[in-house]
């Protein structure tokens, strides 16, 4: 059992309690907690009941939490958004349940979304999950309470701008799960000023210590602002290349480390849709990038119709559920959601052009209907995950969104290099950029 903030390696306690670790560290406000570590998860596969003794640290480290409900979360080492469980709002005494539900994590480890999810980004299966066991906090307490998410850049464009979604009088699930309709991040700020002061106070913090974007998740329960979660970024296509020219700019990182954070395949994602295009939806662009498919309205579609040629999966929101249908597809559209809905956060996860929240879209099986047409299934439509289109048929496409940044870090390349082919990363980004000039 680990208190928090606990200075413990992430594979220990998991990414979720080392990032609140660093969130306290840095000052900012975090609801009590405990963490259990991995090693218990790895006992519980192996024998199939919790380990000896937990049950005991457990009911020891609840006495110094405030009294009241529990939240119960997952936390690998390597980031697996929304593939394990999580319980909210569970009474602490008696703890029988709440053990129970320490045991239902664990048990997620081996949940059929969750091991192809490890297969699809080489993730060993034997690494098991910590938990962190939280005092709740309410973002449905009251008018002055909500939850939201926060980038501190944008990261479909890596504009230095705040960029997020907030939901006002919702919980944390209401926001990742893209079934309600959010409202920008920006419009905090007229509503809870002080609320959003510390948002941006703490952004600024956080990209200062990871020397990267990042992202938060927030609650702010009767004015009071509360952090559940900070990760780099983990931006990609033109944002990728923008923040990282950015930040050598600014002094943040050295040209070289520049370099080594954009790979080859964030090059290719630097392309935009050009027109004349058939727009039939307009969405917000959560991954950039353009993906051009046949359109599959179901999981089990995409697969199937991948044999044949790249789909485009098009549901009203995805869910974990839809994991072999989000690898199988060339880009995701969804018909509500925001930018850090479950459709958003895996299509960066695995590097997949995305479109959420396309208003007016109405997905049935075999058909989508959208702008006054029916569009039914396998037919080919086009999507621009920066612009947040949705197009009819293949439209030309460029790549010259971010064109002035990639040939500032391939000028750095030849400084780094000294000219010379003697650097792998720089040969590779030269190489992606001469098959994307081509």
């Amino acid at each position: 059992m680990r208190p928090l903030p606990s200075g413990e390696p992430v594979e220990v306690i998991g990414g979720k309690a080392h990032g609140l670790g660093v969130l306290m560290r840095l000052g900012l406000a975090v609801p009590a907690g405990f963490v259990i570590g991995a090693d218990a998860c790895r006992a519980y596969l192996r024998d199939g009941r919790l380990p000896g003794g937990l049950a005991a640290e457990v009911s020891a480290a609840l006495a110094g939490l405030p009294a009241g409900e529990v939240a119960v979360r997952s936390g690998a080492g390597v980031s697996m958004p929304g593939m394990m469980t999580t319980v909210l709002g569970l009474p602490a005494d008696p703890i029988g349940p709440l053990l129970d539900a320490v045991t239902e994590v664990f048990a997620s480890w081996h949940a059929p979304r969750a091991r192809t999810y490890r297969e699809l980004n080489g993730i060993p299966h034997d690494l098991g999950t910590a938990v962190t066991i939280q005092a709740m906090v309410y973002g449905d307490r009251d008018p002055r309470s909500g939850t939201g998410v926060a980038f501190t850049r944008d990261p479909t464009t890596g504009a230095p701008v705040p960029f997020g979604d907030v939901l006002f009088g919702r919980r944390g699930d209401a926001v990742v799960s893209g079934r309600e309709a959010t409202v920008p991040l920006g419009e905090l700020a007229g509503r809870e000023p002080a609320v959003w002061a510390g948002l941006t106070d703490a952004m600024a913090r956080v990209e200062a210590h990871y020397r990267d974007a990042c992202y938060l998740e927030f609650t702010y329960e009767s004015g009071d602002l509360w952090f559940l979660q900070v990760r780099p970024g983990r931006f990609t296509g033109a944002a990728a290349v923008v923040v990282a020219a950015d930040l050598a700019d600014e002094g943040v990182i050295g040209r070289a480390e520049a370099l080594l954070r954009v790979a080859p395949a964030d090059l290719r994602r630097v392309a935009r849709v050009t027109g004349p295009a058939d727009v039939v939806a307009r969405g917000l662009g959560a991954c950039p990038g353009v993906a051009t498919g046949r359109v599959a309205t179901s999981a089990e579609a995409a697969v199937r119709m991948a044999a044949a040629g790249p789909v485009v999966l098009v549901r009203p929101e995805t869910s974990p559920l839809d994991l072999r249908g989000i690898a199988a597809a060339a880009g995701i559209v969804t018909a509500r959601g925001g930018p850090a809905s479950h459709a958003a956060v895996v299509a960066r996860a695995m590097g997949r052009p995305a479109v959420v929240g396309a208003a007016g879209l109405v997905v049935s099986a075999g058909s989508v209907r959208a702008g006054g047409r029916t569009i039914p299934e396998g037919a080919l439509v086009t999507l621009d995950g920066t612009s947040g289109e949705v197009a009819l048929g293949e439209p030309a496409v460029t790549a010259e969104l971010a064109d002035a940044h990639v040939h500032r870090l391939l000028g750095w390349a030849d400084d780094v290099s000294g000219g010379a082919p003697d650097r792998p990363e720089v040969e590779r980004l030269r190489a992606a950029h001469a098959v994307l000039r081509q």
